[in-house]
């Protein structure tokens, strides 16, 4: 029985993830990400209505077209976590397959969140939920397993299908992080099983594996260490007060709750997004917010919100949307006086998140910036630690699995080519057990 990984998407770049494992004539689809640099796609930014193959063309969802010539049965749809870069393309591309969509709860009610927003086509595929530690039979030939991983999105899970000619490891995306709030860390022993078991292959994220400034991920705690001395003073003074971060960032919105709790200011989530992503998280019991916090995503309660905080700015901290600097999302829109809140000298804006690494964040983020400096807000940036497993991470986490090949995925030619280096460290190589693919093409194992 042979067993063949066929790159779809997010071999060529970080975005639009896609995988496809064909063990004999079963398949397994993993991810339907979207590729957020292609065009302005971003949170808070709405693609319901445009049409698959209008996407496809731009660059913007996978071209899973090639599944026409795959000769095999889809058996589900996994997705590893409810960023959209991962589930994104499930309402354009899930409709064209007779298959379940898998995923843990809080990423099972994103995907049916997609879905319930979308316009364009009918999506009737039945949605079922698998909790890390447990498992799933697709086929005679296929079982799926959850297992417990980190990211910076809850209950986010490394896909493993046990297949019988081997063990296969799905790890886009995660970090090494023991000292989360709202997720447990991940199952060690359960990877140090499956290598003693046998992996045949491992697919694994290569985001992070060129950073050597920081060759080991630090843990959330750090970033919750860091806020917690960025907003003493700013949660004392008599000053506007404002953070921008992921809205998928559970985790770091516990954790700005949990800091200004105390404080004497109402915390109010502003953007549509965080209203899907932590509307959600409260729904499922995981994000707990304290009885001075609310979330708010129609632009009519925005800018109530924003009205109130503006006549009462020591009694209110506004986190919003718009950390890339996005032109129609909230923070920047604040930033150009579009609002009802007016940036006044001294106002604090703490920045809790990087800029995603292309010419377009970095612009629009220095023009957001220079625009809340040029109204005298104080912006105190570097409040954030990656979710991405570092290359010692990785080193590490290779010495766990054993794989007897590795695919390394999400990301531009140079990551994965790093990812190979990285791996004939620790003994593999290169065109032997490493495999370098691009989108569209596909990699047999023969174990016979």
């Amino acid at each position: 029985m042979t067993v063949e990984v066929i790159a779809i998407g997010g071999y060529e770049e970080v975005g639009r993830n896609m995988t496809a494992v064909k063990v004999g004539e079963d398949v397994v689809i993993l991810d339907m990400g979207i590729h957020l640099d292609r065009i302005n796609v971003h949170e808070d930014t709405n693609i319901d209505r445009m049409h698959s193959l209008d996407l496809i063309e731009r660059g913007v969802i996978p071209d899973d077209t090639l599944m026409k010539d795959v000769d095999g049965k889809v058996k589900g749809i996994v997705f590893s976590h409810g960023h959209l870069d991962h589930i994104g393309a499930v309402a354009k591309l899930a409709h064209r397959y007779d298959a379940p969509l898998i995923g843990s709860p809080y990423t099972a009610a994103l995907i049916q969140k997609q879905i319930n927003g979308e316009r364009k086509f009918k999506v009737d595929n039945k949605i079922k939920r698998l909790n890390p530690g447990k498992k799933m039979v697709l086929s005679k030939n296929i079982t799926l397993e959850f297992v417990q991983a980190t990211h910076s999105i809850p209950q986010a899970v490394f896909p493993v299908l046990h297949t019988p000619e081997g063990i296969i490891v799905y790890a886009l995306d995660f970090k090494f992080d023991n000292h989360q709030k709202v997720s447990l860390p991940p199952n060690y022993n359960r990877l140090k099983e499956l290598g003693d078991q046998g992996v045949l292959a491992l697919i694994v994220e290569s985001t992070n594996v060129k950073n050597t400034t920081q060759v080991k991920t630090y843990s959330e705690r750090i970033a919750r260490n860091i806020l917690e001395d960025l907003m003493y003073e700013p949660l004392r003074s008599k000053t506007g007060m404002i953070i921008t971060t992921f809205s998928s960032h559970i985790e770091r919105i516990q954790a700005i709750a949990d800091i200004a709790k105390k404080s004497n200011r109402e915390i109010v989530f502003l953007g549509r997004s965080m209203e899907r992503f932590g509307g959600i998280a409260q729904s499922q019991g995981i994000l707990k917010l304290p009885k001075n916090a609310t979330i708010y995503g129609s632009s009519k309660a925005i800018n109530r919100a924003l009205m109130e905080a503006n006549e009462n700015r020591d009694k209110y901290l506004l986190v919003t949307t718009g950390h890339q600097g996005e032109p129609d999302a909230l923070l920047p829109r604040i930033a150009s006086g579009k609002t009802p809140f007016t940036v006044k000298k001294g106002d604090n804006v703490i920045i809790s998140a990087p800029v995603i690494p292309n010419p377009t964040n970095a612009a629009n983020r220095h023009i957001m910036e220079s625009r809340l400096k040029g109204r005298g807000a104080r912006i105190y940036s570097g409040a954030h630690v990656s979710g991405h497993a570092g290359p010692e991470d990785h080193r590490e986490f290779l010495r766990m699995l054993k794989p007897q090949h590795i695919i390394p995925a999400h990301g531009d030619l140079s990551m994965l080519s790093a990812y190979g280096e990285l791996a004939e460290e620790e003994g593999y190589r290169i065109g032997k057990n490493v495999h370098i693919l691009r989108n569209a093409q596909a990699q047999v194992f023969n174990t016979n």
